[in-house]
């Protein structure tokens, strides 16, 4: 029997429940979304979850698309699934968790006593560092982003090259190989023996069904090539890999209108953006200081002086 919180599955079965993780306000329970799907015959375990930052929907539309056309007959091993780690967020529309203003993504691996953040963190990793593979599905928040693999071990760790190939089977086409900040479940996966990596699936407001459907054909290219489920061979294709970033800001305040297109290569002294006056005279160009990928970009074309405008991939090579 798999059982996580109320969702039990014998083998051959899927099931789904709920996993207590506190109390609201009132007094009532604080429960995630839970789904269970135990294979008809043994062998190893995929982690999913979603929704750690609560503005971040996509990986929810992965696992909405994907957990249903799981025959568990068909299956080898397990899956378990945590559908909105973040519940407080993802029902205002928040990133942060807004009980303890604190993104979840930096409390790995958790405090089952601490804050409302730190117990959930505690709770799902709980779960995550008994599986053999973990995938933390994410996305750029609302600004505009490429689909990329997360990479967030560190290129000295143990688990590096596991991580890897997790990414590389995974297959958005771009993987940022670069050490992550404290507290990130593709930090705390490894360190407890277990490749983990952060898909981020594009960026968008609300769903976008074009980066939903390549985390669906990530999470179907990793049931394969592990061995979950039998099917055509999944063949790896090179990568861009950056090792790096550097982020942009507006040197004047006005409209941000992109020179470059996100995925693009640009140079050094590449045109990346400008900024024009509200009847369109040009105040400044801001170019590319290092050779790299256009990454990620902000929204909203309004900026003030300083204020973030785009990201770009540095130290880029093909893996």
């Amino acid at each position: 029997m798999l059982s996580v919180g109320t969702a039990s599955a014998a083998p051959g079965e899927t099931a789904v429940g709920e996993l207590d993780v506190g109390d609201h306000r009132d007094g009532t329970p604080v429960t995630l979304p839970v789904a269970v799907i135990n294979g008809a015959t043994s062998g190893e375990r995929l982690y999913l979850q979603a929704a750690s930052d609560g503005d971040e929907v996509n990986g929810v539309g992965v696992l909405n698309r994907v957990l249903p056309t799981i025959d568990p007959t068909a299956l080898s091993g397990e899956i378990v699934a945590v559908g909105v780690v973040n519940p407080f967020g993802f029902h205002a529309g928040k990133h942060r968790n807004p009980l303890d203003d604190t993104k979840i993504n930096r409390t790995y691996p958790g405090d089952e006593d601490g804050s409302s953040s730190e117990r959930i963190a505690a709770a799902t990793f709980t779960i995550a560092k008994e599986a053999d593979y973990i995938l933390d599905l994410h996305q750029g928040s609302t600004s505009r982003m490429i689909e990329e693999c997360r990479v967030r071990c560190g290129q000295g760790h143990t688990l590096h090259g596991a991580c890897l190939e997790l990414a590389k089977v995974f297959d958005c086409g771009y993987i940022l190989d670069q050490k992550g900040p404290d507290g990130q479940l593709a930090r705390a996966g490894p360190d407890a023996g277990i490749p983990t990596i952060d898909p981020e699936l594009g960026g968008s407001v609300g769903w976008s069904n074009s980066s939903i459907e390549i985390g669906v054909r990530g999470v179907e290219r990793v049931l394969g090539y592990y061995g979950f489920l039998e099917g055509p061979t999944v063949s790896l294709s090179t990568q861009v890999r950056a090792r790096s970033f550097e982020q942009y800001g507006a040197p004047d305040g006005g409209l941000v209108s992109l020179v470059a297109t996100l995925g693009d290569r640009v140079t050094v002294g590449d045109p990346l953006f400008r900024v024009t006056t509200i009847f369109g005279t040009e105040r400044a160009v801001v170019t590319a200081e290092e050779d790299g990928v256009l990454w990620r970009a902000r929204r909203l074309p309004q900026v003030a002086t300083g204020e973030y405008v785009c990201t770009v991939g540095t130290n880029v090579g093909e893996y």
